[in-house]
C-alpha cells in the first residue's frame, strides 16, 4: 500500500511512517514543517519506499497530485499545543478546517480512504466521563479563544462523517487523548516534554493553574498501532473511535513522578492560567476516554503505563535527539 501521511514530520506522523516502512508499505509525507521538524524524518530519507514533499496541504494542486498517487491518506496536519491555539487562534482554525476541506475533496475525486485525526478536546467542557464518542460535546464560549481549536477539530469530523453519508468517501475519524512519547516538543505547550526538560536543567517545574487537573497519558507506540489497525479495519469507515489511555494523573501528580524519575531537584512551582495563556482560560478538569467502541473493534488495549512512557522521553532528553534519530524502539502494542 502507498501511504500519503499529512504533517508526517510532526511527532506522532514520524512514528507513524516508520511503522508503515516497517510492515512493507510505500510513505510519502506532505509537510510544511510549521509545527513539525526535518529532523524528525531525515533517518528515513535514505529510505528507498519513503518519500516526502515541504508544501502545505492548503496547496489543492499539490495535495490532489499526492493523494491521486496514494492508496489511503493519513491527515495529521493540523495546529496542535494549547501555547499555539491561544497566541494564533485565526492560524489555527484556518489550517484546521481549510486543511481538511482540501484533503477530502482530494480523495473523494477518486474515492481514496482517509483517516481524520481528531482531538480529545472536542469534549469541551463536558463532565461525562469517561467519555464516549456518540457522548454530547459541550464547548466554550466563542469569546474563549482556547476553544478555536476543539470547535475547528469538531468541524473536520462533521465534514469527514459528511462525505461518508453523502457521498460514500471511506473515512474515519480518531480521537487521540495526549499522546506522548520521544520527539514530542514541548514547545508548543505540551506538558511531559516541558517537564521533563525543567527537571533535568534543574529549572522549577511549572505546573498551569492548581495542578488537579487530570489527564490519560498515551504513548506514541500505541497510538501509532492503533492508527494502522483503524485504517485497514474495513468496519471502522463512518465511525469515530477514541485512542488513549484510561491511566489517569493529575499534573500536579505528574510533576512530582518526572521530579522523581529524574532525580531532579528542581522546585515545582504552580503558575496561575491568566498568567501563563490569557486572562479568563479555562480548562478541562478532567479527560479520560472510554475505550470500549475501539477495544470491540481491534482488541486495543495499551501497553504502556505512565511510568514506561516518562522513562522514554526522560532517555530522549538525556541522550539527545541524535542518538535517537537512527533507531525505534521495539515497543509493540499488547494487542492484535
Amino acid at each position: 500500500m502507498r501511504v500519503l501521511v499529512t504533517g508526517g514530520a510532526g511527532f506522532i506522523g514520524s512514528h507513524l511512517c516508520e511503522a508503515y516502512l516497517e510492515r512493507g508499505d510505500e510513505v510519502h509525507v506532505l509537510d510544511d514543517l510549521s509545527t513539525g521538524s526535518i529532523d524528525n524524518i531525515r533517518h528515513l530519507r535514505p529510505h528507498p519506499r519513503f518519500d516526502y514533499t515541504i508544501d502545505s496541504v492548503h496547496h489543492k494542486a499539490v495535495t490532489a497530485e499526492l493523494v491521486d498517487d496514494c492508496d489511503a491518506v493519513i491527515h495529521l496536519a493540523a495546529a496542535v499545543g494549547v501555547k499555539l491555539i491561544v497566541e494564533s487562534p485565526v492560524r489555527t482554525i484556518e489550517t484546521n478546517v481549510h486543511g481538511t476541506e482540501v484533503v477530502l475533496a482530494a480523495a473523494d475525486k477518486k474515492k481514496k480512504k482517509v483517516l481524520i485525526a481528531s482531538t480529545s478536546e472536542v469534549y469541551g467542557l463536558s463532565n461525562d466521563i469517561p467519555f464516549r464518542e456518540d457522548g454530547h460535546l459541550v464547548m466554550g464560549a466563542t469569546t474563549k479563544g482556547r476553544w478555536s481549536y476543539a470547535c475547528s477539530k469538531a468541524i473536520d469530523e462533521f465534514l469527514a462523517l459528511a462525505y461518508w453519508r453523502e457521498k460514500r468517501l471511506p473515512s474515519v475519524v480518531v480521537r487521540l487523548f495526549n499522546t506522548v512519547g520521544p520527539r514530542q516538543t514541548g514547545q508548543y505547550g505540551m506538558v511531559i516534554p516541558t517537564f521533563v526538560k525543567q527537571a533535568l536543567a534543574g529549572r522549577p517545574i511549572t505546573v498551569f493553574g492548581d495542578g488537579t487537573q487530570s489527564r490519560c497519558f498515551t504513548h506514541v507506540a500505541d497510538v501509532v498501532g492503533a492508527l494502522t489497525k483503524v485504517m485497514d479495519h474495513p468496519a471502522a469507515v463512518g465511525q469515530v473511535f477514541n485512542i488513549g489511555s484510561t491511566e489517569e494523573v493529575t499534573i500536579g501528580e505528574l510533576a512530582e513522578m518526572v521530579k522523581m524519575l529524574t532525580d531532579s531537584r528542581s522546585e515545582i512551582v504552580l503558575v496561575p492560567y491568566d498568567e501563563a495563556y490569557e486572562a479568563g482560560f479555562e480548562d478541562m478538569p478532567r479527560r479520560v476516554p472510554d475505550l470500549t467502541k475501539i477495544g470491540a473493534l481491534i482488541g486495543y488495549r495499551p501497553a504502556h503505563v505512565l511510568e514506561q512512557t516518562l522513562q522514554d522521553v526522560i532517555a530522549y532528553y538525556r541522550e539527545g535527539p541524535r542518538a535517537h534519530s537512527q533507531t525505534r524502539p521495539q515497543l509493540v502494542p499488547a494487542y492484535s
